[in-house]
């Protein structure tokens, strides 16, 4: 990571409320190109509130936010979001459970797809051509994943685990600049654990190197912001990592200037012996 670079997001002093609770209170962050950002803090602390806003689904009604050196709206609709180059996964799943897992992650291509309704109806020509690409990204995810013995199956009836992991192959299916992972790994044994956080630095570390042959993410991901509770996993693969309590910023650092500081061990970490 070089922070001589541009920002790749950059948020600016975004508060919001909701009724008489300041959720956010004038946080700003940013993310460089190449990192892994963790956002950590206590249960309310704003960390899914704050990815909210990045992906749209909220509105802050204070402060600024610049994707790729540009100020975008504030009144973003998710999928205009998405379309910009911003993929998440949901800290509650939000699957289609009565489609398959195959059907899950090929909707993750869909702001790919450039052929007419009317010819996605035929399945003629540039429709033809596209479903054959945008299937062959799908099927090299689904290897990468190690989910080829379920991409049949319907999502609802999966076990916990695997719902996780194909709502990280649907996000992946869009290629993004920057992913948001909102607690990826939670309610996963140790076992599940380690296999996404080897997933997500395997696909992140790629970076045109690993994958040159793979028909999609040959890039590997720009970016990554990371939500999660489990500690271990937030030392051992953030680059950078954000502290929010109450709401507010109270601290950033690297993982070792985290473990460290007085007032992150007061509020989450735990009271200094």
């Amino acid at each position: 990571m070089n922070q001589k670079k541009e920002p790749l997001l950059r948020v600016e002093e975004i508060s919001i409320s909701f009724g008489g609770l300041k959720a956010l209170n004038q946080v700003s962050l940013e993310v460089y190109p190449g990192e892994i950002m963790a956002i950590i803090g206590p249960n309310g602390a704003g960390k899914t509130t704050m990815l909210n806003i990045i992906s749209g689904v909220y509105i802050p009604n204070e402060g600024r936010i610049f994707f790729e050196g540009k100020e975008r709206p504030r009144k973003m609709k998710p999928h205009h979001v998405a379309a910009m180059g911003i993929a998440r996964t949901f800290q509650n799943l939000a699957l289609f459970r009565g489609m398959t897992t195959l059907g899950n992650i090929m909707v993750g291509r869909t702001q790919k797809m450039h052929s007419s309704v009317f010819s996605q109806a035929i399945y003629w020509g540039l429709s033809e051509k596209e479903e054959a690409e945008h299937r062959a990204a799908v099927e090299w995810i689904i290897d990468f994943l190690e989910i080829e013995n379920i991409r049949r199956q319907p999502a609802g009836m999966l076990p916990y685990g695997l719902q996780k992991r194909v709502e990280l192959a649907r996000a992946l299916a869009a290629e993004p600049k920057l992913l948001l992972l909102d607690e990826p790994m939670a309610g996963m044994n140790l076992e599940e654990k380690e296999d996404i956080a080897r997933f997500i630095l395997d696909i992140f570390e790629g970076q045109g190197a690993t994958y040159p042959d793979a028909p999609v993410l040959r890039d590997g991901i720009g970016s990554i912001i990371l939500v999660e509770h489990d500690m271990g996993v937030v030392m051992d693969i953030a680059d950078r990592i954000v502290v929010l309590d109450f709401g507010r910023k109270i601290a950033e650092g690297t993982p070792d200037e985290i473990k460290t500081n007085p007032e992150v061990i007061s509020a989450y970490l735990g009271k200094e012996k």
